[in-house]
């Protein structure tokens, strides 16, 4: 317990530092275990900040109905980052892109719908952890991201050391309701055509994309 306080408290100082002198701030959110506790933590210092949802078309009915009810529970400054052209659109155009190229459909619809609306601010805190993924291995909680128009954010990853024991007992302390699909046995959430059960106990996203790819793209520089 006595780590978990620490962590939390590094957390609020982490806000606080990210919040000196800033007034153009975002949260992204999922709407997953860990994007509702950086959220807490976000809002406890800036109550009103945007909350960027992406919103692609293809999430789970039950992300949809948990989505809205906490943006009712807590009157969150929901913003829905939508995607150029709608999922119709986009299939009659390419076809069923999640099957064929699940890195175009993310751009499309995620990647760059996200770079376009974060042209808007200057700070971004994520929820990102290391024991996410391998991918996410040397995450660190300041960071400098570059944005394909040549601006900087400072990207803020609030929980980047806390384990998933931090999350939910922290959820549990602040009685922050959690997405229902947890408990149907999914370790993480995306877009429900790309998410399944994961392969691999020791690694929460194998259960992304068929194992194809363990990320969407929006955490990663052009030119990465």
């Amino acid at each position: 317990m006595t780590a978990a306080i620490t962590k939390t408290d590094a957390a609020r100082a982490a806000v606080t530092e990210a919040l000196a002198g800033q007034t153009s701030v975002c949260l992204t959110c999922s709407f997953q275990a860990e994007d509702m506790v950086a959220l807490h933590l976000v809002r406890e210092r800036l109550p009103d900040v945007p909350v960027l949802f992406l919103e692609t078309g293809y999430h789970f009915a039950e992300v949809y109905e948990y989505r809205d009810a906490m943006t009712a529970r807590y009157s969150l400054n929901l913003v829905n980052v939508m995607p150029e052209r709608t999922v119709a659109e986009q299939e009659a155009q390419f076809g069923i892109l999640y099957q064929t190229q699940p890195d175009q459909c993310c751009k499309f619809r995620k990647v760059g719908p996200l770079f376009k609306a974060l042209q808007d601010y200057d700070v971004w805190f994520t929820g990102l952890r290391r024991v996410q993924s391998p991918t996410r291995a040397n995450l660190q909680v300041f960071d400098t991201f570059p944005l394909p128009t040549g601006k900087r954010l400072s990207k803020v990853s609030l929980l980047a050391e806390w384990s998933d024991k931090d999350v939910w007992e922290f959820a549990k302390q602040e009685d922050i309701p959690l997405l229902p699909l947890y408990q149907d046995g999914y370790t993480s959430i995306g877009c429900e055509p790309c998410t399944a059960f994961p392969a691999d106990p020791g690694n929460a996203r194998s259960g992304r994309w068929a194992g194809r790819k363990l990320e969407c793209g929006i955490h990663i520089a052009e030119g990465n």
